[in-house]
């Protein structure tokens, strides 16, 4: 592809690359390097990118919510930089339809696979920080992740804190989960765990912690009253 190819994008992400190596880097899969180091794909980009993301989100959260504490801030955090956030983010910019990738990998569907997503959106924070420095990849931050930040924190929040801000919300008091079954060896163990909310109809999430059948229930609990999506 020449740098042309890309006028669209680059009009989108408003930036004009001074190194266009860097862009086309970013938008390259591993898929079609495959281990030749002559073929240079977006991995170091990405490590570049998801640190460039912390520190944008970090400073958002520490600017917008000055009396929160860091255990606050760090579920928040946590949603805003995961790769699924970071997947919508890539199609907001419409990404999607520049990544250079091998054959099989686009014909088995990579162009909607959301770590393929995420990881060239973080690559592409990384280049925008190489090329045009902090304030490149933050005007690309402030174009989708500011003015969505509150409802992307909210939406992929730890499913156990989510559930028990909304049942606080409602006055329902605080949800309480009860081991319905556990089975399985001490090595790999499985549980079945029900939550329950004052009044309300309960969920069952299954898992092999109690704590990962505990956010099990508590994102089917969720999901059922309509305050996430099976997206979520």
């Amino acid at each position: 592809m020449t740098s042309r190819d890309f006028s669209g994008l680059e009009d989108r992400l408003g930036h004009r690359f001074d190194d266009q190596t860097l862009l086309t880097r970013a938008l390259t899969h591993s898929s079609l390097s495959g281990g030749n180091n002559s073929v240079r794909d977006l991995e170091r980009l990405e490590f570049l990118g998801d640190r460039v993301l912390g520190l944008l989100t970090a400073e958002e959260l520490w600017r917008r919510y000055p009396t929160f504490a860091e255990g606050a801030m760090a579920p928040r955090l946590n949603a805003l930089v995961r790769k699924e956030t970071c997947a919508k983010a890539a199609l907001f910019f419409g990404i999607d339809k520049f990544i250079m990738m091998s054959e099989w990998e686009a014909e088995s569907g990579g162009r909607k696979k959301k770590a393929i997503l995420g990881d060239v959106m973080e690559a592409m924070l990384g280049a925008l920080y190489i090329d045009g420095g902090l304030e490149a990849a933050r005007r690309v931050y402030d174009q989708f992740w500011t003015p969505n930040l509150e409802d992307l924190s909210k939406a992929h929040r730890d499913a156990k804190t989510a559930l028990q801000e909304w049942s606080q919300n409602k006055k329902l008091g605080t949800p309480d989960y009860y081991v319905q079954h556990a089975d399985g060896p001490a090595h790999e163990p499985a549980f079945d765990i029900e939550v329950r909310v004052k009044g309300m109809k309960p969920a069952s999430g299954t898992g092999r912690s109690k704590r990962a059948a505990q956010m099990d229930a508590a994102r089917a609990f969720l999901i059922r009253e309509g305050v996430w999506s099976e997206d979520d």
